[in-house]
């Protein structure tokens, strides 16, 4: 029985890809570096920052690397504190996690965000009180490696064949299957649904109601 749901949050919580792909562009221009390809800095989302700047700009010095990486953390602080960020939460996604949270669920999250920028986005959404356990990259590695889930299920107490992780990448679905946790994926993410499934997905739901059901099993 699934007592456990870890949610990755861009992508699967919400929908932050505009403020993603605009910041990625300023910490470019930053580094004096091209800007990159907007759908190539979708399919990086979930993935450490540090890890996402290397895949996008494989030839870039380390030194444009590290200017990269503190332009854009400051460029998205600054979007929280002005007021500017947008990361909406996909529809129906409030009213799922307050009925798994009713029914005695455990809830968690594993993101490539940071520490200060998922609390921000729980806050914002009013949703943080419902979640037992919060993993980032800021404490670990970078996804598809298990440690986040792992970190998860042992402060939850849970086993993991009592566990379900809830998706939108690969990168989310290769780190379940790497914590041997039951992979769902969504369709509405930055992912494609036969992605997902290839890397061990064991459904993909294209609706909230699909995505209760595949949860409850």
């Amino acid at each position: 029985m699934t007592r456990l749901v870890v949610f990755d949050c861009d992508g699967t919580l919400v929908d932050g890809q505009a403020a993603i792909c605009d910041t990625m562009d300023e910490a470019f221009a930053a580094a004096k570096l091209p800007a990159p390809d907007r759908n190539a800095v979708r399919r990086m989302v979930g993935l450490s920052l540090p890890l996402a700047l290397r895949e996008l700009a494989p030839h870039a010095s380390e030194d444009q690397h590290a200017i990269a990486l503190e332009a854009y953390k400051a460029g998205y602080r600054e979007r929280r504190v002005t007021g500017i960020l947008e990361e909406p939460l996909y529809e129906g996604m409030a009213a799922l996690i307050e009925r798994l949270a009713a029914a005695g669920w455990l809830l968690g999250v594993a993101t490539g965000k940071s520490d200060r920028g998922l609390h921000a986005c729980l806050d914002t959404h009013s949703i943080k009180h419902h979640f037992v356990t919060l993993q980032t990259a800021d404490r670990h590695p970078s996804k598809p490696h298990p440690a986040m889930l792992e970190e998860a299920l042992a402060e939850a107490g849970v086993g993991a064949a009592e566990a379900v992780m809830v998706g939108d990448t690969t990168f989310d679905m290769e780190m379940a299957r790497a914590a041997n946790v039951r992979a769902v994926g969504v369709a509405w993410g930055y992912h494609l649904p036969h992605e997902l499934r290839e890397a061990g997905a064991d459904g993909v739901a294209e609706t909230m109601e699909q995505l209760e059901a595949m949860i409850r099993g």
